[in-house]
């Protein structure tokens, strides 16, 4: 066990909890209509708070448990057998634990994007927490915990690199998004602008500094691997902020507060597989592509394929992880085969498994709340609460 060690993922565990609880609730609240910005807030922390006692339970075995190449098994359901003298690597496991805890927090939170405005606050939390068991918790296992996608799996010695969650986190998240956005069918005014873009910006801002903790913590040590995935990290979020904001001057002749931030978790989410595998040269190539290519996502889902992933959450996450992810290949860092075969098996999976759960949820629940309570704004009708209260 290390000290340095120890103290930084402390640290870092702190600062991506604090990605979720509030910079993802305050960045997706202010995008929403004000009749709708606690359901959001609601969403994130209510997924917060189940999708740890899961992690808890089953999760944390499922995917880093001692089981085989598909998934971890039971063995340390409830933590069975790990105490504060238990190690993994350098660190008490039971802080590896916390860390990886945060991401399970974040990973289903991000999917929140896909489905404001119009699902249901139940269906929600129900499919949440089984797509964590079934979805993620494997692929977390074939990644990072010694599974089939990982070295010596499937694809031989050198398997897939994914330093801090581009196939993980973002893939997952994005693809399984675009399935429910699909599912649920557009909002019935798609008009209304974002409420509050200063919320935006707070939430990004939040973002942004939560992501040291997700990308630096993913080394689990207090060394210059660690330094060198922070500023990569900064590198490719303020390019693609950069680029985001320019490209959108040429094509509407304005650029944005809600864009240029965008443009910021673009590049966050695009350097996050790669954090851990490049240097500041080729962080700057991927922010630059990153803030154009998501930007042009958006565009394709929004405008061509008439999707209504409300917060762009394919687009932005799906799309900048899977962009990330086959950069490390680009700059020789790792197989293309490794990593496109990974991408490919990750995403049908998640496909499918998105699909199944939504739709057996589904039977159980509604999955979109009603046309009055869409018109009436689901903060009072779910909630029976009001954001602002422009009276008193």
């Amino acid at each position: 066990m290390n000290g340095a060690d120890t103290a930084w993922i402390i640290v870092a565990t702190a600062l991506v909890l604090f990605m979720t609880l509030p910079g993802l609730s305050l960045f997706y609240g202010g995008l929403v209509r004000a009749r709708n910005v606690l359901s959001v807030f609601m969403h994130c922390y209510a997924i917060a708070c189940v999708m740890s006692v899961v992690w808890f339970m089953l999760g944390y075995s499922i995917a880093f448990g001692d089981g085989n190449a598909l998934w971890g098994g039971l063995g340390k359901a409830f933590l069975q057998g790990i105490d504060a003298e238990t190690t993994s690597g350098t660190l008490p496991e039971v802080l590896f634990f916390a860390f990886q805890m945060t991401f399970a927090i974040i990973t289903p939170a991000l999917i929140v994007g896909a489905f404001v405005e119009r699902a249901n606050f139940t269906w929600v939390i129900l499919f949440s927490a089984l797509w964590l068991l079934v979805c993620y918790a494997p692929v977390t296992h074939w990644i990072w915990g010694g599974g089939m996608l990982s070295d010596g799996g499937i694809f031989g010695e050198i398997g897939a690199r994914d330093f801090a969650g581009g196939i993980v986190v973002h893939e997952t998240a994005g693809l399984a998004a675009l399935v429910i956005a699909v599912m649920l069918g557009s909002r019935r005014d798609r008009t209304k602008p974002p409420h509050n873009p200063g919320y935006v910006m707070i939430g990004a801002s939040m973002l942004w500094v939560g992501w040291f903790g997700f990308n630096g913590g993913s080394q689990l040590a207090a060394d210059g691997g660690a330094a060198m995935a922070l500023t990569v990290t900064h590198i490719s979020a303020a390019t693609a902020s950069i680029t985001w904001a320019a490209w959108e001057r040429i094509k509407y002749g304005k650029s944005s507060l809600v864009g240029i931030v965008t443009g910021t978790i673009a590049g966050l989410a695009s350097v996050t597989p790669a954090s851990g595998f490049v240097g500041p040269v080729e962080a700057l190539i991927i922010g630059a592509v990153a803030g154009v290519l998501c930007q042009e996502a958006v565009n394709l889902v929004r405008n061509r394929l008439v999707i209504d992933d409300t917060l762009d959450v394919f687009a932005v996450h799906g799309v900048g992880g899977i962009f990330g992810t086959i950069m490390i290949a680009v700059f020789g860092e790792a197989s293309f085969v490794a990593q496109l075969g990974s991408l490919a098996i990750v995403g049908v999976f998640t496909v499918v498994v998105t699909f199944v759960l939504a739709k057996l949820v589904g039977m159980i629940v509604p999955m979109r709340v009603d046309h009055e309570t869409e018109e009436t704004g689901l903060d009072l009708a779910q909630h029976g609460e009001r954001a602002y209260d422009h009276v008193s």
